[in-house]
């Protein structure tokens, strides 16, 4: 069998991480409030996104649950995730550690990737079976 690409194995973790957070954040109808915002979506909807106080490209924060948080589509494409708004959900010490982390240099195996994929497969499982009835 034929090992996965390290661009692959990113965006399936990017997917199932991104589907982790939502499931994570939604309350127990299955809706997700924007932490910038307020703006309430279903959380398989489009309109719901993963939301990253730090950009996905600093390897060091991009799977860091702390990072991120359900995000409406607006504030996240059209207002660039509002990073100011979100610091003030974190608080100023959480954001300055996540900035602090995102500074440093994180080399992640391919392993570690596959790992993780696995990782968030299993929590989604359990997750989406509070959601299966809706």
């Amino acid at each position: 069998m034929k090992k996965p690409k390290r661009k692959t194995l990113v965006k399936n973790l990017d997917d199932i991480f991104s589907k982790y957070i939502r499931l994570k954040n939604a309350d127990k109808n299955g809706f997700c409030t924007c932490v910038t915002c307020g703006k309430k979506g279903y959380w398989t909807k489009d309109n719901i996104h993963c939301g990253h106080f730090i950009s996905r490209k600093h390897y060091a924060t991009r799977w860091d649950e702390r990072n991120v948080s359900a995000m409406c589509h607006y504030c996240n494409t059209y207002k660039y995730g509002e990073q100011y708004k979100f610091s003030l959900y974190l608080g100023a010490d959480l954001a300055q550690e996540l900035y602090l982390k995102s500074k440093t240099i994180c080399k992640i195996t391919n392993k570690e990737l596959q790992d993780k994929i696995d990782k968030y497969k299993l929590l989604v499982k359990d997750l989406e079976k509070l959601f299966i009835t809706l």
